[in-house]
């Protein structure tokens, strides 16, 4: 926004990196945890599952977990672009999609795998309601970047003749794509031992182990191994994704060698992150905090810290961060501008209908949509008025 001449809209980029910011701070923990159920599934402790609540609130251990697991994230980070993060996502990538593929063709090969996908697959509209929009909007928000100033961060690396509308295609097909093998693997797994699904965590950590241990010895071993293998890889592209933003922005404004501004912004949001590390039982107040400042939803079970920090950072300035965007892209760096930009390395762009729908969309259609959810979603979080049912 600096470079654009814009200084009043620079707030954007800043809200941006905030919101990438507290949001590696509690997913941080989260992906402390995958990491550590490799740990408990290589050691056949099914029964971890079990024991959930006892695991997450042991601080000293967890927080172990996770301060491996955002080293390991400052140690790609602080490689830079290409020997950096380029590197392990060819690795992690690949590895990812292997690992998926091999879990899904099992999981499809087991007695009721057919229940599985029925459930997945067919929709069930009574199900939709205000708290799921915003919430599956904050999800394609976070698992696409959008509003963190993560893909400006990334864009700025690109070739002048780089195809971005491809690029966006491309990006948005395969997210949906691996997403959607995600459950095409999870679901089956689930309804082959006759375990009702839950949603979330309790899905993930709670459900899925003893289902892997109705698997077999050997076979839960090396299935509950992988797919946890699986969660922590597709959780580190996420972190290396969420920590580069801040630290392109202390590297290029603060002109501070990559690898201190690394280390420095990793530690900051590791220690920032306490407080979400400690709300899942630790501390009495901050796994009850949204109680205790009087906002909690009825029928809510979860009041902790780490929620809230979601809904504020993932949940409210995200599509914020999104609606800004598209304001300051339509109306004041000008729609034609966006067009010579797109032009690049898409020579039949300009005066075509994707150029229409593009404009239209970021002109009309983000914002008034994005808008509405905003306001709807500050209402149903933070003061307990939902308006669609």
């Amino acid at each position: 926004f600096l470079v654009l001449n814009k200084p009043r809209w620079a707030f954007i980029g800043k809200l941006g990196i905030l919101s990438g910011f507290l949001i590696l701070s509690y997913y941080n923990v989260v992906a402390g945890w995958a990491f550590g159920y490799v740990v408990e599934m290589v050691m056949g402790n099914f029964d971890i599952g079990n024991h959930f609540g006892e695991f997450v609130s042991d601080w000293l251990k967890v927080g172990s977990y996770g301060l491996v697991f955002m080293a390991t994230t400052a140690y790609i980070v602080s490689h830079g672009v290409q020997k950096g993060i380029e590197r392990a996502a060819k690795l992690l990538m690949p590895s990812l999609i292997i690992i998926m593929v091999i879990l899904l063709g099992y999981s499809l090969s087991l007695d009721g795998a057919m229940e599985g996908l029925k459930f997945y697959l067919v929709p069930d509209f009574s199900k939709i309601n205000g708290p799921v929009i915003y919430s599956a909007l904050g999800q394609a928000f976070f698992s696409l970047s959008l509003g963190m100033g993560a893909l400006i961060t990334y864009g700025s690396y690109l070739k002048k003749d780089q195809n971005i509308v491809l690029s966006a295609a491309m990006i948005t097909l395969m997210d949906v794509g691996i997403a959607f093998l995600a459950g095409l693997m999870l679901f089956p797994f689930v309804f082959s031992q006759g375990v009702e699904p839950t949603g979330g965590a309790g899905l993930i950590f709670i459900t899925l182990p003893g289902v892997f241990e109705n698997l077999g010895p050997n076979v839960g071993v090396a299935v509950g191994t992988l797919f946890f293998l699986l969660l922590s890889f597709a959780a580190l592209t996420s972190t290396v994704s969420l920590l580069e933003v801040p630290v392109a922005y202390v590297v290029d404004e603060h002109n501070v060698p990559r690898k201190r501004a690394v280390w420095l912004t990793a530690t900051l949001i590791f220690l920032i992150g306490i407080p979400s590390l400690l709300s899942n039982g630790a501390s009495s107040i901050l796994t009850n905090i949204i109680d205790i400042i009087g906002i909690a939803r009825e029928g809510a079970t979860d009041h902790s810290f780490m929620t809230l920090i979601g809904w504020l950072a993932n949940d409210t300035f995200l599509p914020f961060g999104g609606m800004m965007i598209s304001i300051f892209v339509a109306y004041v760096w000008k729609k034609e501008n966006l067009a010579e930009e797109l032009s690049h390395g898409h020579e039949n762009y300009k005066g075509s209908i994707l150029e229409k729908y593009i404009n239209f969309a970021v002109s009309f259609l983000a914002p008034l949509v994005l808008s509405i959810i905003f306001t709807l979603t500050v209402l149903d979080r933070f003061f307990g008025i939902n308006i669609v049912d």
